[in-house]
């Protein structure tokens, strides 16, 4: 793990807005396998700073792609998977990471780097030279709308698009309890930019590839009930993905079924991750990538999180595990027991 100096840290908006203005050259960077509000923060923050005449490059490792289907349609020109050679010359923006191993790109995990860190997990671990870490927003991208307005750039209709996206995904569709007023005249002021709702949602929520409707179906197979319902939990395997012929990206919105089950306070999804093994080493365990969701305000899944080496939110969180299906649940039953 690469240590940042933040003793000269600042968690002010006024700073950070000083940085975006004074500064001339950046690079902006996401967390590992990004989602809607990860992607929309990085292309809408580059369409500003390019809007400002400023020199941006979006950095993200090869290995994110291809990207999630629904994903697909962002433009990324201006997107690199090298460091740029000047990459001690830029600002480097982290976007939505709540700490800095969140971002596999580790070249750009150097001492001495000038680091602003703009996100809202309440778990942000401050990693940043600068910090605008604003727990209450909805969504990174309502930070990066906010930046937006207050540096005098207009939403051309990529940086709408973009914005929206990172705001729908994050908000749940506006139904998460994350969803605020602000989110409201976020969204409203989007609208009034040009974005279209619906072609956005169909290209979000439709047009379903058949193979991930099967990896739905198993899933919903798998699925174990806990403690009189309160922890609903499935998993995937390999197997599940080879059979159906899914991507891994397919088994995005599957623990949403489980989180709307009556008596949920806490709903798990466990998948098997790709095998990286050398066969002439000795077999490893298999690791898990656990996704958890909190139904309401009783159970923080990000302390359960953190517990096990990951992070996220209060309603939604994850991390790596190697252990078993049954040690897993165990770890599970424990921690949301805990809390209740």
């Amino acid at each position: 793990m690469t240590t940042v100096d933040t003793t000269k840290a600042l968690d002010t908006r006024a700073h950070v807005l000083e940085e975006l203005r004074e500064g001339d050259r950046f690079v902006l960077v996401t967390h590992e396998n990004p989602d809607g509000d990860a992607l929309g923060s990085l292309v809408a923050m580059h369409r500003v700073l390019t809007a400002l005449g400023k020199d941006s490059v979006m950095l993200m490792s090869a290995e994110e792609f291809p990207l999630p289907y629904e994903y697909r349609f962002f433009d990324l020109d201006g997107l690199q998977s090298l460091v740029p050679p000047d990459i001690d010359e830029r600002t480097v923006i982290f976007l939505d990471c709540g700490n800095i191993d969140r971002n596999p790109a580790e070249v750009v995990k150097r001492e001495g780097m000038h680091i602003l860190n703009i996100d809202h997990h309440h778990d942000n671990t401050r990693f940043g030279t600068v910090n605008h870490v604003v727990e209450e927003a909805s969504c990174t991208a309502e930070i990066v709308w906010d930046l937006m307005r207050a540096l005098g750039v207009e939403p051309a209709l990529e940086i709408a698009d973009a914005l929206y996206v990172g705001l729908v995904t994050d908000t749940g569709k506006f139904m998460y309890e994350n969803t605020g007023t602000r989110a409201h005249v976020m969204a409203a002021e989007l609208i009034e930019a040009g974005v279209d709702v619906h072609g956005i949602y169909r290209r979000l929520y439709e047009g379903m590839p058949y193979s991930k409707l099967e990896l739905l179906a198993r899933g919903l197979a798998n699925v174990q009930r806990f403690d009189d319902g309160r922890l609903t939990i499935t998993r995937l395997t390999r197997d599940d993905f080879r059979l159906a012929g899914a991507e891994d990206s397919y088994s995005e919105g599957v623990i949403d079924h489980l989180r709307s089950v009556e008596g949920t306070k806490v709903a798990a999804l466990a998948r098997e991750l790709p095998a990286d093994e050398d066969p002439n080493e000795p077999a490893r365990p298999t690791r898990k990538k656990v996704s958890l969701r909190a139904t309401d305000g009783e159970v923080d899944v990000s302390i359960i999180a953190r517990q096990a080496g990951g992070g996220g939110h209060r309603q939604a969180a994850g991390f790596s595990t190697t252990l078993s299906d049954a040690e897993l649940v165990a770890f599970l039953r424990e921690q949301v027991a805990a809390q209740l």
